[in-house]
């Protein structure tokens, strides 16, 4: 079966990744940690399976999630934590606005503060 075929599998469970409101891949695109032109060959999971990302998600419908390594929220810079959890967070509500949307344009995925940097980047190299 092609891979296309298959949907998207996730990398670390092994599940479908069935809802972009459950991707990993996506929700880095959105904050702008996914290159554009690599988003269609990258591996994907559910966002749940990246506790190391998800834990930043901030929100009364997204159940926490603690991580107790080095990289638990908990060890890092209070200033640092308070801005990823604002990004990711925002990135994981725009998750909800794109499943809601129709006919969206894949450039039009990421927060408005990643589109620009992205229109800036693709001007300055050219």
């Amino acid at each position: 079966m092609a891979k296309c075929d298959e949907g998207y599998r996730c990398d670390v469970c092994g599940q479908d990744v069935d809802n972009i409101t459950h991707s990993d891949l996506y929700l880095r695109y959105v904050i702008g940690e996914v290159d554009p032109e690599l988003l269609h060959i990258l591996s994907e999971r559910h966002i749940r399976c990246n506790p190391i990302l998800a834990q930043f998600i901030i929100d009364d419908s997204f159940p926490p999630i603690v991580v107790e390594d080095d990289f638990a929220k908990a060890t890092l810079d209070p200033t640092f934590v308070q801005q990823r959890e604002s990004l990711v967070s925002r990135g994981w509500r725009r998750l909800f606005e794109l499943a809601q949307m129709q006919e969206v344009a894949i450039q039009d995925y990421p927060l408005p503060e990643v589109r620009q940097r992205l229109f800036q980047k693709a001007n300055d190299d050219s």
